[in-house]
């Protein structure tokens, strides 16, 4: 007695599909958003290198970019624009990786604003960098989760700013 096999070929799902596409982008560990990000940053370094570190050039580069994001992002981003230059008027206005970013006189970032849709997190961040003078003790924070931005808030941004750059 011979069996035939009932066995069909199996076809790829849209699970399978996605899986097969997320393995692709994080091929060599970086997703598209990520390679996104990269890419703008080499086109801010190869801007900067032709002598675009001008104030006015920088700010209108961030707005730009503020002006790209949902509504949500922007309000967070165009609030934190206006305590930064306020309390740090020395920090230069600029984009970094693709995001609002306030650098010292050597064009270090110092911090930033990262749009929660940027890399399709849940909430936005302000972040500081190394130059940020934040230290406080042995450990400190240097990101800031922002969904929503009331009084206290912009005062502790207002203080975290006037620290990092004392």
């Amino acid at each position: 007695m011979t069996t035939k096999s009932t066995a069909t070929k199996a076809t790829p799902t849209k699970k399978t599909a996605a899986k097969k596409t997320a393995a692709k982008a994080s091929a060599d560990g970086f997703s598209a958003d990520e390679r996104a990000a990269m890419k703008e940053r080499a086109k801010e370094l190869r801007a900067e290198a032709k002598g675009a570190k001008d104030r006015e050039k920088g700010e209108a580069d961030l707005l730009a970019k503020i002006d790209e994001m949902p509504e949500a992002d922007k309000v967070l981003a165009e609030a934190i624009h206006a305590i930064v230059t306020e309390h740090a008027p020395q920090l230069m206005p600029k984009t970094w990786y693709g995001m609002p970013a306030y650098a010292d006189a050597d064009g270090k970032a110092v911090c930033f604003f990262k749009a929660a849709s940027k890399f399709g997190a849940r909430y936005a961040e302000l972040g500081f960098n190394e130059q940020a003078r934040l230290d406080d003790g042995s450990m400190w924070p240097t990101a800031y989760a922002i969904t929503t931005l009331g009084k206290a808030d912009e005062k502790l941004i207002a203080t975290l700013v006037t620290k990092a750059v004392g």
